[in-house]
């Protein structure tokens, strides 16, 4: 017979009790441990993701239902981008506040413009907007997508744009902003690829009288990268490069709801 069943109830219980804390320590993990857990839980939700939600169609699902309808008399403007969109809407939130547009910031981090045209519906046209401001193509050319294809890349600004005007919307093409290195991809060299494809941008806007915010001689420096002052990492404007950005934004969606 087992030595435990020989015990009172009382015993065992006063057994099992110092069981617990040794059974709790043991299963403590290592800080080691836990950041491979970590890591791998992350990999898994990225890889989900991929499968799943390639163009992160759910990120604004829900915000997106609560979105009331547009304020009657304060224009509703979708800017729709990737983390630079993004980073605004956290660094200058008080510019979002409606006045005197009422902004809802669209941006993903990493995004390129397929990615964009992707979620263009769920997260612009169903908004409802007066307005709809386009940044994107920075990704595009860090390669985040696979190689850098600038027609590409201008399509799908360009099928944004026309999707847009097809449902009443105004547009605003956004310049690419400066970088002269990706720290997260050195060495591609993208000052060249940023100013071509501005040209282009600018060319189509003007070809099909949209409204062209030239975003990139305001914040570029003498080399065509982000000047210091306005970004510490290179390619993301800090509060001060946004507050550049923001009357130039103002004043493109000022001329885009004066276009017929």
């Amino acid at each position: 017979m087992s030595l435990y069943l020989k015990l009172p109830p009382i015993c065992l219980l006063a057994w099992a009790a110092t069981l617990l804390p040794l059974a709790a320590h043991a299963q403590q993990p290592t800080p080691e441990a836990a950041k491979k857990a970590a890591d791998e839980a992350y990999r898994t939700q990225q890889e989900y993701l991929l499968r799943n939600d390639w163009a992160y169609l759910q990120r604004y699902a829900a915000a997106n239902q609560r979105l009331p309808p547009p304020t009657p008399g304060v224009p509703r403007v979708v800017i729709i981008g990737n983390s630079i969109t993004e980073g605004w809407v956290k660094a200058d939130s008080a510019f979002f506040g409606g006045k005197p547009y009422a902004y809802v910031g669209r941006g993903i981090s990493g995004q390129t413009t397929g990615k964009l045209l992707v979620r263009f519906r769920a997260d612009v046209i169903d908004l409802r907007p007066a307005v709809v401001v386009i940044l994107g193509g920075i990704n595009d050319i860090a390669e985040n997508g696979g190689p850098y294809n600038q027609q590409a890349t201008l399509n799908n600004i360009m099928t944004m744009a026309e999707l847009a005007r097809v449902h009443g919307i105004r547009v605003v093409l956004g310049s690419v902003t400066p970088a002269t290195d990706f720290w997260w991809r050195k060495g591609l060299q993208p000052a060249p690829h940023i100013m071509a494809l501005n040209q282009q941008i600018k060319a189509y806007a003007t070809q099909q009288k949209i409204v062209y915010l030239d975003l990139h001689s305001a914040l570029a420096d003498e080399t065509l990268g982000l000047k210091k002052a306005y970004g510490e990492d290179g390619v993301h404007p800090n509060l001060a490069g946004y507050r550049v950005m923001a009357p130039l934004l103002n004043q493109a969606v000022a001329a885009a709801l004066k276009k017929k």
